[in-house]
This record gives C-alpha cells, structure tokens and sequence, in this order.
C-alpha cells in the first residue's frame, strides 16, 4: 500500500484488516518485538493487540466469520467486503487500536501490506435497568444484635480462639518433649 493511514488519538474499537503478501517466514517473524513496527513505519507497538495468522487456519469458518463471530463486528458491516476477505489467500493481520496507546499516529505500511478493510467493534451496553429500592436494598437496614448479645457472639469468639490457639501450643510443646 502506497498511502498513508491515520490514527486518531484515543482511537477506540476498531479493527483493521490487512492482507500480507509475503512468505509466511516473513509473516511469522512479525510477531517477533519491532519487526512489525518497522514494517509499518512506527517506533512501538503494542503486540497483545496485534493477532497475525494464516486464513487456512480458520477452515470453513472464514475470515469473515471470524470477524463476525470472534471479534464481535456486525454481519451487516462484514457484507460489503466479503469477497476482498474471501480472495485472501496468505496470511492476515488484524490490528486493534489498542495497539497503538491511545497516541495519535500514522501508519505508513510496506508494500507487502495492503488494508483490506476496517471496523468498528461494537460497543458493550454495560447499563442495566434500575434496581427496585425494598427494605433490604437499603443501606443498615438488616438487623442489629442488642449490645449484650454483640458483646456475648464476641467473647465465644474470641474463647474459640484462644481454645484452639492453646491446643495448638499444647501439641507442640507435646512434639518437642516426646
């Protein structure tokens, strides 16, 4: 690809799809730290977001399904590039915005790389409807025990304690001495 590609700042849930016209040596190195920044013509990026892998492993499944059904991006935005997806042949990179940190840069790929297609993930509805407020959703609205009862829970508690703690020691002492 001969153009540059921008990335915005703070660029979120997008996906690019690139096709790697290279030997797969040349694919599979990649992955190695810097090499596919150098190839791209950036300083850093970040490779937990970068997934770089032959089409044949996806068998009947496809490239399109895998955009579909693994990362989320809706059938009807898939449509439109089916067939520059399915003419892909070789290796394939799948580039997260999260592989660049958020920064503003500007991908100037090498000619083996050519963009096929990008998307947007969509977006995780996070809301739910509100809670009913009832008596027991409200905060210090269980049951208090009386003072003396407190007072009564806490000293079996802590006689519970001391009683283990002390036979604990007992059986020690009896180690040590047998």
């Amino acid at each position: 690809m001969s153009g540059v590609i921008p990335i915005p700042k703070a660029e979120r849930s997008v996906i690019r799809v690139f096709d790697l016209d290279m030997p797969p040596e040349q694919a599979r190195f990649l992955a190695e730290p810097g090499a596919l920044a150098q190839v791209l013509g950036l300083e850093d990026i970040d490779l937990d977001h970068v997934e770089i892998f032959p089409v044949s492993d996806l068998e009947e499944l496809g490239l399109a399904g895998c955009l579909i059904q693994g990362c989320g991006i809706p059938e009807e935005d898939v449509a439109p590039d089916r067939a520059a997806l399915t003419a892909i042949k070789g290796y394939v990179l799948l580039l997260r915005s999260r592989a660049f940190a958020g920064a503003a840069t500007r991908l100037t790929p090498a000619s083996q790389i050519t963009l096929v297609a990008s998307y947007g993930e969509k977006p995780i509805n996070w809301s739910a409807p509100a809670m009913p407020e009832t008596d027991s959703s409200r905060l210090y609205s269980g049951t208090k025990l009386p003072p003396r009862a407190a007072r009564a829970q806490a000293r079996r508690i802590g006689a519970s304690l001391f009683a283990v703690v002390m036979c604990l020691f007992a059986l020690i002492l009896y180690a040590l001495v047998t």
